[in-house]
């Protein structure tokens, strides 16, 4: 039998080819008792916290209501951290290069600054235009602050006087990665390499983990 494709179809018909190439691969990796993603998968998984807090450009940002039904990583962190923030941010940004139009377009990325006092709104903006300028900055009150770590379940951020002067902040240091079906099943390590990313996102994207 042959099949006939009108022009333009064919190339119509090639994003569902691909997704259904992309479920054939996740069930044989199912089959083989491999991983279907790289980060570490967590159970139960952590339900899309309905908490507002407040955006770079000022406004509230309700993160359940302006997520919903979307990949988005979600990490805590603050600008002047030395190490484990400009890390995490640096991989996903070089992930989401790496990504097709349509692909980028369904990922949001949001940073929670765990320090207040020294990262203002311009400020958390400006440090996260230097990796993407799509990233979502979010600052709250201590009590705004609270309550999304306890969403996520995570240690509150504390602040540790340096030797010699100023101070750090102690701080959860995973990415959590929620899912379409609006509940976080995967988080990354500190470390994580943009090439994992890249190879999870198209199944988280599938809702497959």
């Amino acid at each position: 039998m042959r099949l006939f494709v009108r022009s333009g179809g064919l190339l119509a018909l090639l994003p569902v080819l691909a997704a259904g190439c992309g479920r054939l691969r996740d069930t044989v990796d199912r089959l083989r008792g491999q991983p279907l993603v790289l980060g570490a998968t967590i159970s139960p998984a952590v339900p899309r916290p309905d908490l507002t807090m407040t955006a770079t450009d000022g406004r509230p940002y309700d993160f359940g209501q302006r997520t919903k039904g979307r990949v988005t990583f979600i990490t805590f962190g603050y600008t002047h951290c030395p190490d484990v923030c400009p890390v995490h941010m640096a991989n996903l940004a070089g992930a989401l290069k790496q990504l097709t139009p349509a692909q980028r377009a369904a990922v949001t990325v949001v940073f929670v600054t765990t320090d207040p006092v020294r990262d203002s709104l311009p400020q958390l903006r400006q440090w996260l235009a230097s990796f993407d300028t799509t990233f979502v900055g979010l600052r709250g009150t201590d009590e705004q602050l609270a309550a999304m770590e306890q969403a996520f379940h995570i240690p509150p951020a504390s602040r540790e006087d340096l030797p010699g002067g100023g101070y750090g902040v102690s701080h959860s240091a995973q990415v959590f990665a929620f899912t379409p079906d609006d509940s976080a099943h995967v988080i990354y390590l500190p470390g994580m390499p943009a090439a994992d990313y890249v190879h999870d996102i198209p199944r988280l994207l599938r809702g497959a983990f």
